[in-house]
């Protein structure tokens, strides 16, 4: 036994290479031990003629280095140091240093490279320099060093870590699916790959390995996952690139709340290994027609209040022509009274932007009087009504909107952000399931219901004989899982049986013919005993920035593109050779004009 520990030690030290030790883990424990550190300079301080303090970094953290002053170490040189650690004295403890007990003394410096005075400051540990995003992205490999990002990084492998342990417990096997496969352009815009054998035909990178994940079902894998790599060519923003991590599931013989309960293990476990403790031992659930009658949102922050107040009764019989309409739904931001007459100008521009017609709304003062253009056009018994629904108080500003019911809730539930809604980073961490999605939303150019999630998720088994005579009000057995008010993922019960898949085929205005044709693949295997299956993808890169406090998902990724796409690290997306266009058997046109 002793021998396989020091076996295991042994390699251990190995595994530090040139070092003993790293910064970031010595401490009183350690004090009159000889160590050997490496790292970079993150800052040098002269101590008069002969001496000066070094501050040594590496990825675990920093410590104060006493060395010979005449070393010539400039910031970001890369350093081997030997020395004693060495108690502080009481009156030089630095509590801002996990380290800052102890420092090293008797040093020794063996300079491994110099380097050039970086483009912009690393030493900022916390909230990093106030530069150009492009400018950080340029030199990635220098905005890496700081603190905060090596800490999301490092938040980022315990989130896989979590996920992996998470999923194997639960019986699921990590598979790998193709990055290349066939094109399926009734999703997200696709990135294509020309291929160089066959000319004129194209592999698509895959939005999701949602094809094949199915197929994995009818092939009796029963539980598959896999953390894949993900392509849509789409506008890039705060929570989306064009590259993305996903965790990907899919599961045989299941209902849907199997497959919520098995998410929810992964993401809880995600955030315990990040926070130390789950935030909640049962995610909530909330349907989707919840969420958007008291939100306005399907992905709801449940931080703060603010919720929409059903309004169309009160006006059934107005005579205001502004709220003559299909619905009437108003929200109470509290204490909104002390909002300047310039600011609600700007909230009426942006529902405009989004858009509404206007904004409506008045101020409550004391005694239940009202301030506010639109008050006049009420009687008094809708104002007191309103008044009473909307719960007001005095100092309370009211808003409101009227028109068809879909756009109203969705301004309201937009403008209810706008108001109040709290960096990613305050009020914990609130995961909520969304569920009972409708199975068609809107319609599409040929008049054709268009399919709410994807045409090959299972409609609610209550729901099943509407499907011709109802469409629109057919449930879906779709789901979504959201976290602070972002969308992490969605998932489905999957159709397993061909007539079904017929039936929602034939709704959509797609012929068997069309569906062989483009579905064909995919299909075919279902003849041979497709069990009933569910699965379920979420965000990685979105989960990750919110329990890293990141507003930004650019900031969780090692290597991320700018809003506009382009890489200012490797100048990527470049053009190719001549050569390499013949191989292909491409030509590209002149730029547009």
């Amino acid at each position: 036994m002793s021998t396989a520990s020091g076996s295991h030690a042994a390699r251990l030290d190995r595994a530090r290479g040139l070092r003993s030790d790293y910064c970031g883990e010595l401490g009183l424990r350690d004090v009159n031990r000889e160590v050997v550190l490496c790292g970079w300079v993150a800052r040098r301080r002269e101590h008069g003629e002969h001496l000066a303090f070094v501050d040594l970094r590496d990825r675990t953290g920093i410590i104060q280095c006493v060395v010979d002053g005449a070393a010539d170490l400039r910031n970001e040189y890369v350093i081997r140091v030997t020395g004693t650690v060495m108690a502080r004295s009481d009156d030089t403890i630095n509590t801002d240093l996990t380290t800052g007990h102890v420092e090293l003394k008797q040093c020794t410096v063996e300079i491994l490279n110099i380097a050039e005075p970086p483009v912009f400051p690393i030493a900022d540990r916390e909230s990093g320099p106030s530069v150009d995003e492009n400018l950080r992205l340029r030199h990635r490999y220098l905005d890496l060093r700081r603190d905060k990002m090596q800490k999301n990084l490092k938040t980022r492998a315990r989130v896989n870590t979590a996920i992996r342990t998470a999923m194997d417990a639960q019986g699921f096997t990590e598979v790998e699916t193709p990055m290349l496969m066939p094109s399926t352009p009734e999703g997200a815009r696709e990135f294509v790959v020309p291929s160089r054998q066959s000319p004129g035909s194209f592999y698509a990178l895959p939005q999701s390995p949602q094809l094949f994940k199915q197929l994995l079902m009818v092939a009796g894998l029963d539980r598959y996952y896999q953390i894949a790599r993900c392509m849509r060519d789409e506008d890039l923003r705060a929570d989306r690139q064009f590259e993305f991590t996903q965790l990907d599931a899919e599961m045989s013989f299941v209902t849907q709340e199997d497959v919520l309960d098995c998410i929810s293990e992964a993401v809880l476990a995600a955030a315990e290994a990040v926070t130390g403790s789950r935030p909640m031992t049962v995610i909530p659930r909330m349907t989707w027609t919840d969420a958007m009658e008291t939100y306005g949102s399907d992905k709801p922050d449940v931080r703060f209040e603010m919720r929409l107040v059903e309004l169309t009764d009160v006006f059934a019989n107005t005579e205001a022509k502004v709220f003559q309409s299909p619905s009437v739904k108003g929200l109470r931001l509290p204490g909104g009274a002390e909002l300047t007459r310039n600011r609600i100008d700007q909230l009426t521009d942006l529902v405009k932007s989004w858009g509404a017609k206007g904004l409506a709304w008045f101020k409550v003062k004391e005694g239940g009087e009202v301030d506010g253009p639109v008050a006049k056009f009420m009687g008094a018994d809708e104002l007191s009504a309103v008044l009473a629904k909307m719960q007001a108080e005095p100092g309370d500003l009211l808003f409101f909107q009227a028109g068809d019911k879909d756009p109203v809730r969705t301004i309201l539930g937009q403008l209810r952000n706008e108001l109040g809604r709290p960096p990613v980073y305050e009020g914990g961490l609130n995961f909520l399931w969304i569920v009972d999605f409708p199975m068609f939303h809107g319609t599409k150019d040929d008049g054709t219901p268009a399919p709410a999630h994807h045409a090959f998720t299972h409609p609610h088994v209550d729901d099943v004989d509407m499907l011709e005579t109802d469409p629109f009000g057919v449930r879906a057995q779709a789901y979504d899982l959201t976290l602070n008010g972002w969308e992490l993922g969605s998932g489905s019960i999957r159709i397993h049986k061909p007539d079904l898949q017929q039936r929602i085929f034939n709704l959509l205005g797609i012929s068997p013919e069309q569906a062989q044709q483009r579905f064909g693949f995919f299909l075919n295997p279902f003849k041979y005993g497709a069990p009933p299956h569910g699965g379920f993808a979420f965000g990685i890169d979105r989960l990750v920035a919110i329990l890293a406090g990141e507003e930004n998902i650019r900031e969780i990724i090692a290597f991320p593109k700018t809003q506009s796409g382009l890489d200012p690290m490797t100048n990527a997306p470049t053009t190719i050779t001549d050569k390499q266009l013949n191989e292909l058997g491409l030509r590209t046109l002149p730029p547009k004009a």
